[in-house]
């Protein structure tokens, strides 16, 4: 269901990011325009873009978490949660502290972060349905799902949403369950159709109608994105073998049909053949 505008309040927030990619950028850049203070760490240096941007980075994690942060924002991969989580060092924690992930999978860092997050951390489970092309103009009426796990400092929670909220988006609120059912017949096979159509080869060409162009957008699209991304929506959303197999099914039963109508094309009419032999 979606929020009203009058139910998040507001409040500056310290907000460490874990993962200072591609999209955690992107979103630092806007929490840092509405006067948030961000602080990051990353296998990567990003010290020097960092200090362009007004961020503190943290090459040794273990003070990043000992940092006064409201809010813990993991922007990893899908594939390197697990690994990533093994290194944070939980006990340097030194209050309740908001964890939020960005991940297109819901029910697997939910599951994961539940295991090794002290019991007294709050925790919110986030999909941006949106990234660094598509919100490149503003976030005006893009989605932002959400969960609220545990939560129990509503305060911090609603100050991290309404980031959000004041962008636009539109705020869907949904268990981790219904998003990743949902994800899997959207985006997942999105992407799937996606790379079966650059294994075609498929380009623009001279002749190109609207849709076919379309097909073209959405090959280049999909591709942009890693195959980590891409294996991350398989392997760690439950219902995307289902959908992989009603793609096949799909596909097959389309084949056959095709088929068919070819092989009927093939026989001679009978009745026409008699008439031509009177």
């Amino acid at each position: 269901m979606s929020s009203s505008s009058d139910s998040f309040s507001s409040q500056t927030l310290n907000i460490g990011i874990v993962g200072f990619g591609t999209f955690g950028q992107f979103l630092a850049k806007t929490m840092i325009q509405q006067g948030h203070t961000i602080s990051a760490t990353s296998r990567t240096d990003y010290s020097q873009l960092c200090h362009q941007l007004g961020i503190s980075f943290f090459r040794d994690v273990a003070a990043f978490v000992e940092a006064d942060n409201d809010v813990i924002l993991l922007s990893t991969s899908i594939l390197s949660l697990s690994k990533m989580l093994k290194s944070i060092p939980f006990r340097c924690l030194k209050r309740r502290t908001l964890f939020v992930d960005v991940l297109s999978v819901k029910e697997h860092p939910r599951d994961v972060l539940l295991q090794v997050l002290p019991e007294e951390m709050d925790l919110l489970c986030t999909h941006p349905m949106f990234g660094p092309e598509s919100g490149k103009s503003g976030w005006e009426d893009l989605v932002l799902m959400y969960d609220k796990v545990r939560v129990r400092d509503e305060a911090t929670c609603s100050s991290f949403l309404r980031i959000f909220e004041r962008q636009g988006c539109r705020m869907m609120q949904m268990s981790c369950e219904e998003h990743d059912r949902l994800a899997a017949r959207s985006q997942f096979l999105t992407h799937a159709i996606g790379r079966i159509l650059s294994e075609t080869g498929i380009e623009s060409t001279s002749i190109n109608t609207k849709s076919f162009e379309t097909l073209v957008k959405l090959k280049e699209s999909t591709t942009n994105d890693s195959f980590d991304l891409f294996s991350g929506l398989f392997i760690h959303n439950r219902f995307a073998k289902q959908e992989l197999m009603n793609l096949e099914h799909a596909f097959q039963m389309v084949k056959k049909k095709l088929l068919q109508t070819a092989n009927e094309e093939q026989i001679p009419n009978k009745s026409n053949h008699q008439m031509d032999s009177c």
